[in-house]
């Protein structure tokens, strides 16, 4: 079964927190698998921090939705200043499966808002051992 998540990248700016879905975004990527933080979030800290490549994305037209997303993320940039990243867990009750629109019950929740590094820190931490477990090997 895969995991998977969509990569949306935002401009930072005042007022607009990193922990709340923002309205406006600039480009999107669908990942359909590995989408966990343990896997994708390390792939794109990794990419700002080690000037690593990311594979296996698809460019979208930015009105795209899906109904089948377990995480969001999102990649804050602005000229002159840090990249943030914020990690949405989706909800499957706010989230329709059909038309991937958003209605009201749960929210989805923010499980990490940070700079690369310390995505690095709290997810590397938390993996497997790649000898027992190589879908953690990145």
């Amino acid at each position: 079964m895969s995991t998977r998540a969509q990569v949306r990248f935002a401009t930072r700016e005042d007022g607009v927190s990193f922990s709340e879905h923002p309205e406006k975004i600039n480009a999107q990527f669908y990942v359909h698998s590995d989408g966990y933080p343990e896997g994708l979030g390390l792939d794109i800290a990794k990419s700002f921090t080690e000037y690593g490549k990311i594979g296996a994305w698809e460019i979208e037209d930015l009105d795209t939705k899906h109904g089948d997303l377990e995480y969001i993320y999102y990649v804050w940039q602005k000229p002159n200043d840090t990249t943030w990243i914020s990690i949405f867990e989706v909800s499957w009750e706010k989230h329709c499966l059909h038309c991937g629109s958003i209605s009201g019950g749960a929210e989805d929740e923010c499980i990490f808002v940070g700079e690369p590094h310390k995505l690095l820190k709290k997810y590397q931490e938390n993996t497997l051992d790649t000898e027992t477990n190589p879908k953690y090997d990145r």
